[in-house]
């Protein structure tokens, strides 16, 4: 009992406090060792699984692990690039017999809007920022464009949409003493304006009436007869007056053309005589 104690004692002395860290999908992580330099041998482990394993020369062994073809030792430290979530889990580091236990804890950050990043004033919308993985309690906030307030939540409502919510937004997620963020553009428009097309009932100043003869000073097309356009009757009047006149010069070319030849009869008949 006693050797299993001191056993215990032995592996808590060789093991030093290690360190939680925090990295987002697709991005980079470096974790530290604990030590800054080694004499005989450094080892890094994520898991089970070697990783890599450098001696006092130098000479550096790596693992079969398909981590490994995504990470490198740089003096103590281990930099991993393209960050997967199958990363998270234990690391640990052995440098010259002392062991560092650490962790890596890999989330990923989502930012949508609804109903979409295009919107018109005095449109309501919803921002959404939401964390997947391992985050352990991590705090999500939004800042707005403009502005460097943050909201203590991971949901904005925009009621009404304003020109002060376009640009982009920021959703930063702090694990710690780490900070992430996610960044969101909005485009916030002016709506549309309705043209109307020209209508053809307009007012009329000034209009003669060919009929009347009168003078019809606000003439609004709805007044007319018939619906018709006050332009379409006075059209009509003129074309009804030039044919009337031109009635009445028929009429008295007639009469004219008459009495010449009742004339011309008459004095044909003189001459006879």
């Amino acid at each position: 009992m006693k050797v299993i104690v001191l056993f215990v004692f032995v592996l808590g002395a060789l093991s030093a406090a290690g360190e939680d860290f925090f990295a987002k999908v697709g991005g980079k992580v470096t974790l530290k060792c604990g030590v800054s330099s080694y004499r005989r041998s450094l080892q890094w482990h994520h898991g089970y699984d070697l990783l890599y394993s450098v001696d006092q020369r130098g000479f550096t062994r790596k693992g079969s692990a398909e981590l490994v073809w995504r990470s490198v030792v740089r003096q103590t430290n281990l930099e991993i690039s393209s960050v997967r979530e199958t990363d998270a889990g234990r690391f640990t580091c052995l440098a010259d017999g002392t062991r560092h236990n650490h962790s890596l804890s890999v989330f990923s950050v989502l930012v949508s809007v609804k109903p979409s990043d295009v919107l018109e004033l005095n449109d309501e919308a919803t921002l959404q920022c939401e964390v997947k993985g391992q985050h352990h309690g991590c705090e999500v906030k939004w800042r707005s464009p403009n502005t460097y307030s943050l909201t203590n939540t991971s949901t904005v409502q925009l009621k009404p949409v304003k020109t002060s919510h376009n640009g982009p937004w920021l959703c930063i997620v702090t694990c710690g003493s780490n900070t992430f963020s996610e960044r969101l553009a909005i485009t916030v428009q002016e709506p549309p304006t309705t043209t109307t097309p020209p209508s053809t009932m307009k007012n009329v100043t000034l209009f003669v009436t060919s009929v009347q003869g009168t003078t019809c000073t606000t003439c609004v097309a709805n007044d007319c007869p018939l619906g018709l356009s006050c332009w379409m009757w006075f059209a009509i009047g003129v074309c009804c007056q030039f044919g009337m006149l031109l009635i009445v010069c028929v009429i008295v070319l007639c009469k004219c053309m008459r009495r010449r030849r009742v004339c011309e009869e008459r004095r044909s008949s003189n001459i006879y005589v």
